[in-house]
């Protein structure tokens, strides 16, 4: 019974800490004067009595085996999603529980699709609150939740349970008994926020630069305006918004290296070069088609172009356009990037560069093993070290096991919703690749309340497997997890 007091504390951490990222918003509420305070106060009080004993009755630290973690990291993000749900359906402005998880879900995997047919309509309470959760989860919740647990073996074993298959390739690793790395990685990426506000405020009250600034470095696309970025109208906040949906791209152990001054580390960077590279080829793609086509002229096809693949690619989501308006060409390359990612160890999610760049060397290295060196034997390399060989697996089942769950998910949808080809397979990518609008269906200028219930909690299924970067949650239907 040892484990199940291990868990017992760590979900009184998650609530605890779910209800103390409230106070924020509930201030918020105070401020504005409006009717969503009630909603924070029944929902930060039930939700303190009920993880306040679970934390402190079990503190005493117990050891956590690789499965009760990986449980914990799957079964943590429900909780808090349903807990973090509660506000909107006491309010009443999302009346629906499922559709409030999903908002939630969606908030703290940073896809930033929405049910919210009116975004405006929300109090600046919960629309702080749903854009707070872009913050929380841009970094992990679980990883944050690990700051406030024992050291040792449980924040290790939670750590790795979150952490994405790239960071194992790349041996982008720490051990989580380094609470001044950890403290590191959240201070860069608070930083990071703090600037974009203070470049957004010129053109932007701080609630809005705030809130944007929360779904910008932590990738994730929600906007307190139903038009999103297009609001405001304004080049300078979408070139600002490029940069930092660029920079939370990048893995963030790339920033630490950057304060010790380690610019080799940076400079010899395969995942980084080849991400800035496809950057330029599908910006550059689009931003040629739309000025070809007369859809802008040069210097806002380029501006309009660039913020659109940035937005998708790095599955942040932010719109400043309808570009189901666009030409076919300049949607193809925008459906491309869906399929791309960033880095690892950045705050995006979907397939990453660090998996394309192992497939493409290996690809490249069994051709020629094939037709031209037959004895020799084939080796990839990355950040010019050799990787092992059960590194490539890892990155040719991800690769593949992503592919099929699109297909398979866009089946089910099909299914399920009666969806066209196009809208199913575009719900199952947003959601699965954590991106938010997609196509048809579920475009820019739409919204995903139209989907059935069964529909949306197979996608919110989809986030979660997305945002625990797969393997996390599809080892819980392995039966021998369960008698790990």
């Amino acid at each position: 019974m040892r484990h199940y007091r291990t868990w017992a504390h760590v979900l009184g951490t998650l609530l605890l800490v779910t209800a103390g990222a409230m106070v924020l918003p509930l201030l918020v509420s105070v401020y504005y004067g409006e009717d969503d305070l009630e909603a924070f106060i029944v929902t930060i009080t039930v939700t303190t009595a009920v993880g306040l004993p679970l934390w402190a009755g079990f503190r005493r630290e117990q050891k956590l085996r690789a499965s009760g973690a990986f449980l914990i990291a799957a079964f943590g993000w429900v909780v808090i999603g349903g807990v973090s749900a509660v506000p909107f359906v006491l309010h009443g402005s999302v009346p629906s529980f499922i559709d409030a998880f999903f908002e939630m879900i969606s908030g703290y995997t940073t896809t930033g699709a929405t049910i919210l047919p009116d975004i405006e309509a929300l109090p600046h309470g919960l629309l702080l609150w749903r854009s707070e959760t872009h913050f929380l989860g841009g970094m992990g919740f679980i990883t944050l939740a690990v700051l406030f647990l024992p050291h040792g073996i449980i924040g290790l074993r939670l750590f790795r349970a979150e952490s994405s298959p790239g960071q194992i390739i790349t041996k982008e690793r720490f051990t989580a008994r380094n609470r001044d790395a950890m403290w590191a990685l959240w201070g860069i990426y608070v930083a990071l926020n703090a600037l974009q506000v203070l470049l957004l405020l010129p053109k932007m009250s701080l609630f809005d630069a705030l809130c944007h600034a929360w779904g910008t470095v932590s990738t994730s696309g929600f906007s307190t305006y139903n038009s999103s970025m297009g609001h405001f109208e304004s080049a300078w906040v979408d070139w600002v918004t490029i940069v930092f949906m660029f920079l939370g791209g990048v893995s963030f152990m790339l920033f630490i290296s950057a304060l010790r001054g380690d610019w080799r580390r940076i400079q010899r960077d395969t995942e980084l070069w080849w991400y800035a590279a496809i950057l330029a080829v599908l910006c550059g793609g689009v931003a040629l088609v739309l000025w070809g086509h007369g859809t802008y002229g040069l210097l806002d096809s380029v501006r309009f172009g660039t913020f659109q693949v940035m937005s998708i690619l790095t599955t942040t989501g932010f719109t400043t356009a309808d570009y189901e308006l666009w030409p076919n060409g300049a949607q193809m390359l925008l459906y491309i990037a869906c399929f791309v990612g960033a880095c690892a160890g950045s705050t995006t999610s979907g397939i990453k560069v660090v998996h394309y760049v192992i497939l493409g060397k290996f690809m490249v290295g069994a051709v020629r093993k094939i037709f031209f060196q037959p004895l020799a034997v084939i080796s990839v390399r990355l950040n010019k070290e050799r990787i092992e060989t059960s590194a490539v697996h890892l990155a040719i089942c991800y690769f593949v096991v992503n592919i099929f769950l699109v297909l398979g998910g866009g089946v089910v949808m099909s299914l399920l919703d009666d969806m066209d080809v196009m809208s199913a397979m575009s719900s199952v990518i947003a959601s699965l690749m954590n991106i938010g609008p997609g196509f048809g269906e579920v475009g820019p200028s739409q919204n995903w309340s139209g989907i059935s219930d069964a529909g949306k909690v197979f996608l919110t299924w989809n986030m979660l497997v997305g945002r625990l970067e797969m393997f996390t949650a599809l080892v819980l239907f392995y039966p021998s997890f369960w008698r790990s």
